[in-house]
Parts: C-alpha cells; structure tokens; sequence
C-alpha cells in the first residue's frame, strides 16, 4: 500500500518536554538559492575540474554527464521520500526507519563527519582566494607579513575567522542566509556564462568524441578517481532536505533540489567545454587548482580579469556559510533522538535556530583545519579532502537510494512508472554510487605500500572515510547502549519526530 504525503501545511507539533523547535519560515526561492549556494558551483568549476581532467583527461565532460546520473537518481529518491516522512535529518531519519537505525546513524555521522570536514578545509581556501584577491589588488603585505596565498598557515588562520563569522551570521535564520547570498549567486552565474562562454566559443581547441567517452581516462582506478570527484561536485542540492521541516511545502525541497542539479551540470558542462577549447590538457592541468581565475587572465585585462577571482572569492563564501546551516540541522536530528547529545538539540529563542550546534560544528572544523596543516601544501590537502569526502558522500547516498527502493517496494506492481521512480531507478543509482565507492578505497589502499600521514598517500586517502565509519560504529554503539536512545528499537521508530514547527505568537494569536 503506497504511503500518503505529508501535508503541504502541516499543523504545528505539540511543545513537548526536550522538543527541538523550528519555524517554517523559509520559502522555495530561498531554499532554492541555499541549495545552490551550498554546491559552491564557482569554486567547484574553479578547482574541481581541472583536478578532474588530470584523472580522467579528455574525458571531463563524459564525467560530468555520467555523475548526473546516479545523482538524479538519488535526488529522485530523496523527493519521494520527503512526501512521506519530512525530516531535517533526511536520510539519517529514512535509512533508519527502512533499512536499519545503525545504517541509519552512519548516513547521519557520515553526513555530519564529511561536512565538517568540508568546512576545515573548505575555510583554508576561502582563506586563499581572500589572500589572492588581495595581491590582484596589489596588497601583498600587513604589517611586514606576507600575504602568501601559498602558505597554509596563514591561509588556515584567514579561513578560520572568515568561517567564525560566517557562522554567526548563519545563527540569524536559514531566510537571512538566502537574502545574502541572492546576488552574490546571481554574479557568481553571470561571471560564468560569460567567461566560460566566450572560452567555447573562441577556443581553437576542436571537440572530439574522446570527450564524451568515459573511457577515454588513463585507467579505471583514475576513471573512478574523476567520476567520484564529479559526484563530490555536485554535493550540497541534499541541504534543500535538510531545511524540509522551515519550509512551508514538502515540494519546495525537491523543486531546490533538483533546480541546483540541472543548473549545476549546465555550469559544469559549459565550464567544460569552455576549457578544453581553450586550454590544452596540460595546461587545465598544471592550473587545475586556479583554473577558472587562469583563464580569466588568459581572456581579458585587469579589472575584468579579476571577475573570475571574485566570483570564486563568493563562492568560497557562500558554500562555507551555507555549510553550517545544513549540518546544523542534521546534527540537531540526531540530538533530539537521542542518538547525540542534548547540547545538539538547544535552539536560539530568538532566532528559532540550531545556535549550539553551529557554533561547535565550525569550533571542530576549525580545529582540523588546523591539524590539516601539517599534511600536505594546500592543493594537497584539498584534493586529498575531496577525495576521502567523495567517498564517504556516494556512501550516504547509495544507502538513501536503497532505503527508498525497500520502503517503496510495493511499487513495483504499481505500474511502469511508480516502479521506476520509486524503486529501479535509486536502487540502480545506489548500487552504483557504493560500487565505485569500494572500488575506490581499494585501489587507493592497493595504490601505496606503505602508511604515511601524507595528502599522497593512498593509504591514507583510504583510511580517512574508513576512520569516519569506524568511529560511527563506536558512536552508535555508545547511542544505542549508553544513551540508550529509541532510536535503536527496531520497528518503534516511525519517523514521529519530524514536522517540529512551531507558530509566532501572533500567528498562534490569530
């Protein structure tokens, strides 16, 4: 029997003793704008991709297609879902009640875990494109102190109070964050089309079909390395999820959703071809890390050519602020079920936001910003980061597609269609996505003979999301027995605790 779809305006839930509150008070365009903020489109396009084609070489556009794909397939999953059971803690809350609530907690742990460290590292680079715009803007020194965009240290410090702002700013209410990063996506959207435009169009570089060939790359460990990378791109469209119990409708989260893909592999696919017809392979990859700045020189004089830099700058910004919000909430679902601590459950009166959590979420992540100096230059540690998070965001996702496939199974006698939606297409998409996942961490382990505490290590690259699993088990173990959370009680846990909203008082007055 095909389960009923949450109500578009649901009624406020109950004030119930240790019941976390939120107000919907967050529209589709903000969700929307929040989505797209959160997948950081510039600051991908800007270093993702020409990283990418140093894997898989031609091919970068093959990938991106390909990657779109299972992620579609997911997103699909995630909005069938949401009809039912709208919950910020998304696939935490789902996976939990259809699959299993220990698969269920490492979707929430994973989720929480790689965020956080998008954030330590994510705040180093914003700390670099600051220090780069500065010396565009011939301000190379504070005070006798260089202002190297190569130093991690110094980058590390800069991200780190960027990101402590950023967060304060974010404790004001997920409607605050979109009116801010409104037009800084709108110039973030025009300053690509433009460049990246006028790249394909100009480009002397003719396309071939080793584009659009997967398996045009060097090997399939470096294949899977790409598309892993590719998927890693396109993280951030699940946060509209996670705002799901602030919106006024369950399908303003999947309208976000799916908007931030579709834009995302337009942006992608135009960057794409924009470099491959502009660059050769060698140089997107000896400036993969710059790219999109690289070309902005490459195309236009100064002060256009600064455009790019900016844009990036914004970018980085953007997807550190829109960070917080997202893991915020996840971490506040598992707090009021018990499976984390209260102090993840504390909500601004004020503001009607998940304060305590922000705060020691960007308190940890920049604690491992800082540890992540040791390891590697900054480009090191990005891509080494991306690598190990890519991982561990396929996992996440591959389990929310089965969850949706098992929970939904009865459709597939439901007709062609409700069976491709609700149960072919994610539990395809899901298999994928943890296939290529394992093959990864396998070949990276296989890839060097030794461990070392090195960005380069395939160990290393390895150890880090298995390190992340690991310690999930031991935390939910601690959740289940310690704590002692219903969580755990197979066939109790419903989903209940979503739709936790609340009414103003003058709304509650009326």
């Amino acid at each position: 029997m095909t389960e009923s779809p949450a109500p578009d305006h649901p009624e406020p839930a109950p004030d119930t003793a240790g019941q976390a509150r939120l107000r919907p008070s967050v529209g589709a365009g903000a969700t929307a704008v929040i989505a797209m903020a959160n997948t950081a489109p510039t600051l991908s396009i800007g270093i993702g991709l020409g990283l990418i084609s140093l894997d898989t070489g031609a091919a970068v556009p093959a990938m991106v297609l390909l990657a779109a794909l299972p992620i579609l397939g997911i997103a699909l999953a995630f909005s069938r879902l949401n009809r039912v059971e709208r919950n910020l803690g998304a696939s935490y809350s789902w996976v939990g009640s259809a699959l299993s609530p220990w698969l269920g907690f490492q979707c929430g742990w994973v989720n929480l875990a790689g965020s956080t460290l998008y954030l330590a590292y994510g705040s180093q680079v914003c700390g670099s494109m600051v220090l780069t715009f500065a010396r565009e803007c011939h301000w190379t020194s504070v005070f006798g102190l260089e202002l190297d965009p190569g130093s991690i240290a110094l980058t590390t410090v800069i991200g780190v109070l960027v990101l402590a702002g950023l967060t304060l700013l974010a404790l004001r209410g997920a409607d605050v964050v979109a009116r801010l990063q409104t037009p800084m996506i709108a110039f973030e959207y025009l300053v690509l089309i433009g460049f990246c435009g006028y790249a394909a169009i100009r480009g002397s570089h003719p396309i071939t079909l080793d584009w659009f060939n997967p398996f045009a790359a060097p090997s399939a460990k470096l294949a899977a390395t790409g598309f892993i990378l590719c998927v890693y791109c396109f993280w951030g469209w699940d946060s509209a999820f996670t705002l799901t119990e602030e919106t006024r409708s369950a399908r303003d989260s999947a309208r976000a959703g799916f908007g931030s893909i579709f834009l995302m592999l337009g942006m992608f696919l135009l960057a794409a071809f924009g470099f491959e017809r502009y660059f050769s392979l060698d140089t997107m990859g000896a400036n993969g890390a710059q790219l999109l700045p690289y070309l902005g020189t490459a195309i236009a004089k100064q002060p256009l050519a600064a455009l790019p830099l900016l844009a990036m700058l914004f970018s980085s910004i953007a997807s550190l602020q829109t960070g917080v919000l997202p893991n915020a909430r996840g971490a506040l679902a598992m707090g009021r079920d018990g499976t984390l601590g209260r102090a993840w459950t504390r909500v601004s009166p004020k503001y009607g936001t998940p304060a305590v959590g922000s705060l020691l979420i960007a308190g940890i992540a920049a604690v491992i910003a800082v540890l992540g100096i040791g390891i590697g230059t900054l480009n090191q540690f990005v891509l080494a980061m991306a690598t190990s998070v890519g991982t561990l965001v396929s996992g996440y996702y591959g389990l929310a597609g089965l969850a949706c496939a098992w929970r939904f199974r009865r459709d597939l006698t439901a007709g062609v269609r409700s069976a491709l939606v609700a149960v072919v297409i994610p539990a395809i998409s899901s298999l994928l996505l943890l296939g290529l996942g394992i093959f990864l961490s396998v070949s990276s382990w296989q890839a060097s003979p030794d461990f070392a505490f090195s960005a380069e290590n395939g160990r290393f690259l390895a150890l880090v999301p298995i390190a992340v699993v690991a310690a999930g088990i031991v935390l939910s173990a601690w959740a289940k027995w310690g704590r002692r959370s219903a969580y755990f009680a197979r066939g109790a846990f419903d989903g209940s605790h979503s739709l936790v909203v609340s009414l103003t008082e003058e709304e509650s007055a009326a």
